[in-house]
């Protein structure tokens, strides 16, 4: 059966593995080097601390993960996150990816986080028309900034902007 629910810990080394394939295969992510054990238990855990990170688990494995954590430093910018949303490469296509990032963006939401930046590699097809399946607009686009593989490649900004309580 398949849950999302809140990232733990114990979810770090399967999550890292699905990275490990987008980061060896694919362009989809900037990274060249999968991190160690460490270094990445390092980074989920301030990611879990900020709050907003969900796992989806199918029979005991975990599928896909989603998180979002501050977009710049800048105090300015607390209102604004980055989203990361992966789906184990043999899952594709059920539909986890948009279970995880609209349970990311309910809880933002709550949070009263007012804008979810996501940040594609172009091409990336699959997460565009996901991004825009759930609202999210595309705001800038900026070309071959980075290279992977021997390709320079684009990065899309996609904005959505979530309702802002009453005062």
């Amino acid at each position: 059966m398949m849950v999302i629910r809140r990232m733990i810990p114990a979810d770090w080394e399967p999550m890292r593995q699905i990275y490990a394939h987008y980061i060896e295969h694919t362009t989809i992510t900037f990274d060249v080097q999968v991190p160690d054990a460490e270094a990445y238990a390092r980074k989920m855990q301030a990611i879990c601390e900020e709050g907003i990170a969900w796992t989806c688990e199918d029979d005991g494995r975990v599928v896909g993960f989603c998180y979002a954590h501050r977009w710049k430093e800048k105090e300015a910018y607390a209102g604004t996150r980055e989203t990361t949303v992966y789906v184990h490469p043999d899952e594709k296509g059920r539909g986890i990816g948009s279970r995880l990032m609209k349970q990311l963006i309910t809880d933002a939401e709550a949070q009263g986080v007012h804008a979810l930046i996501a940040c594609i590699t172009c091409p990336n097809t699959a997460s565009e028309q996901l991004h825009e399946k759930l609202g999210f607009v595309p705001v800038s686009r900026f070309r071959e900034v980075g290279q992977k593989f021997g390709t320079w490649l684009d990065v899309a900004d996609y904005q959505l902007l979530l309702p802002v309580a009453a005062k």
